[in-house]
């Protein structure tokens, strides 16, 4: 009992991360040391639903490590659940102190991913570069904004959920990228059954099919990819600065304004242009604040796990 508690605060801590586009589910499995149990118990679930189908019922159980799997998802749900009313309480009144907390777990995501690369050479400086160009390139040349059609939420779905798994890339963060993090959000407030089934339907195929994928590409290229992954993190810091003017707008499926394309701000420009208080010692205590959340809970931890296993 006390290690299934244990296990369903794990998940608890990485529903919470989840809920918020800043640091990510994985990243909390990770320096919580549970990362290679989750990758390995997700990427077997195809073979252990052949046993199953054979009526190999605690073949299938044990091989997909059932017992693990429902625990910590019970904690990750529990907190996707009770934490979306008041994460859009607090990004819709206190935005600029919310993205400060964000920008400090993204930042202090980047160190942690970064620091597991063993062989740090010219390799690793492109991957490193690779990413940061991406991430860069998606949230200011290419802003996104998807409808909240069917297709479009079972493949963000699907997209949000790899991200999930991997240490270091907030799924919430993919879906403020995507332009669906409102949606999505309001969805979980509400308990619209609507989006959250097509949403839901494509979660469960992406993480079952990129739990192999990942493994695979860590071990094989372990890192390269963590150096793409870091620069991924890096380069997409900008989308979450807190001091943004809103250049153009769309109108939602629910009639509301919502913002499209955003461009930063230096804190006294954005005093100037809205003349509205930029709050900058707020922001960086609660910058400094969610660093010291994940590296406490790294501590707290007591030991860190590698992603993969070498062979």
């Amino acid at each position: 009992m006390k290690n299934a508690l244990l296990l369903y605060v794990k998940g608890m801590a990485m529903g919470a991360a989840d809920v918020v586009p800043g640091v990510s589910g994985g990243t909390v499995a990770f320096i919580t040391g549970i990362y290679d149990e989750l990758l390995g118990a997700i990427a077997a679930v195809p073979r252990a639903a052949g046993q199953l189908l054979r009526g190999r019922v605690k073949q299938a159980w044990a091989t997909a490590n059932v017992s693990f799997l429902l625990v910590l998802f019970a904690g990750v749900f529990t907190s996707i659940f009770s934490l979306a009313r008041l994460i859009t309480y607090l990004l819709d009144h206190h935005p600029i102190p919310v993205w400060s907390f964000f920008f400090g777990l993204i930042l202090v995501s980047v160190h942690l991913v970064a620091r597991e690369i063993e062989h740090r050479c010219a390799s690793r400086l492109v991957s490193f570069l690779l990413g940061i160009a991406f991430a860069y390139w998606i949230t200011v040349a290419a802003p996104m904004q998807w409808s909240d059609a069917p297709a479009s939420l079972f493949l963000a779905g699907a997209i949000a959920i790899c991200a999930m798994i991997l240490p270091g890339i907030s799924g919430s963060f993919i879906l403020v990228l995507l332009g669906l993090y409102p949606v999505i959000l309001g969805a979980v407030k509400s308990l619209n059954g609507g989006v959250l089934i097509y949403f839901a339907l494509g979660t469960v195929i992406g993480i079952v099919s990129f739990a192999r994928l990942l493994g695979w590409l860590l071990h094989r290229w372990r890192d390269i990819t963590l150096a793409f992954l870091a620069g991924l993190m890096l380069g997409s810091l900008n989308k979450v600065w807190p001091w943004k003017q809103t250049l153009t707008w769309r109108t939602d499926s629910h009639g509301e304004q919502v913002p499209v394309l955003q461009d930063n701000l230096l804190p006294a420009t954005y005093g100037a242009l809205t003349g509205q208080d930029p709050q900058l010692l707020v922001a960086i205590l609660l910058a400094l604040a969610g660093i010291c959340l994940v590296l406490g809970l790294e501590w707290v931890a007591g030991r860190r796990q590698p992603v993969v296993e070498r062979a």
